[in-house]
């Protein structure tokens, strides 16, 4: 099954290269997933279509908010620690964010 994996930051900007890094890192080890990234304007539209949402470091507080919105749609949210947004490490991001859909289940 596909796994649709969506990267929130104010604009979709910076979270954009974080996605493109890590698109990279799924197309060269053949992974399952989808990877996209929106501004946090857009995540309403788009819950009901994805199984993990990340929020840049800088959401940190509205993680709760958007913990909320996501519930009824079983979203897993969290935050990109700051290291792996820092550098825009994408086999990193996918690592995490694969954690967190396994500690879900």
């Amino acid at each position: 099954m596909n796994k649709k994996i969506m990267l929130c930051c104010g604009a979709g900007m910076s979270s954009g290269f974080l996605a493109s890094n890590a698109r990279k890192y799924v197309k060269k080890n053949k992974l399952n997933l989808t990877i996209e990234a929106r501004s946090h304007s857009e995540v309403a539209e788009y819950l009901s279509m994805i199984d993990d949402l990340l929020l840049g470091p800088h959401y940190k507080l509205e993680l709760e908010h958007f913990r909320q919105l996501a519930a009824p749609y079983n979203v897993v949210v969290d935050v990109i620690p700051q290291d792996i947004y820092g550098s825009l490490n994408g086999e990193k991001l996918i690592e995490f964010s694969l954690n967190l859909i396994k500690g879900s289940n």
